[in-house]
């Protein structure tokens, strides 16, 4: 099982990035995906998640209304849209897949090797 993140990057206040994610080596359809972020310091935090059917999301209350997370099956992949990006969102971000959909970090067994994520004030 292996979940491969890609995108990150550097950019300035209020651009725009988007995040993909890519697992291989395992049944994806059936599983939530979720996104963490890891700040230097601090612990890896819930950004996002997404149901198996892509039908719910939930957000972490800091990126609502910037942040979209989607799902594309066919390609086995996830996607992190990220606009309007602040300093604060500054972080490694990981993402992972669970079969259960939760914000719970602690449920998810698969996880990729994170992207950089620098947003410059």
């Amino acid at each position: 099982v292996q979940l491969q993140a890609s995108g990150g990057g550097l950019v300035q206040t209020g651009g725009s990035l988007r995040l993909s994610c890519a697992a291989f080596g395992r049944t994806f359809s059936s599983d939530a995906m979720g996104w963490f972020r890891q700040a230097p310091g601090k612990e890896r935090e819930f950004v996002t998640t997404i149901r198996w059917s892509g039908d719910i999301t939930y957000y972490t209350d800091s990126v609502k209304g910037r942040f979209t997370i989607s799902r594309d099956d066919a390609k086995r992949t996830v996607y992190l849209q990220m606009n309007s990006l602040k300093p604060d969102d500054t972080a490694v971000y990981y993402c992972a897949a669970s079969n259960l959909f939760s914000r719970l970090r602690s449920a998810y067994d698969y996880w990729g090797q994170g992207t950089q994520v620098t947003v410059s004030s």
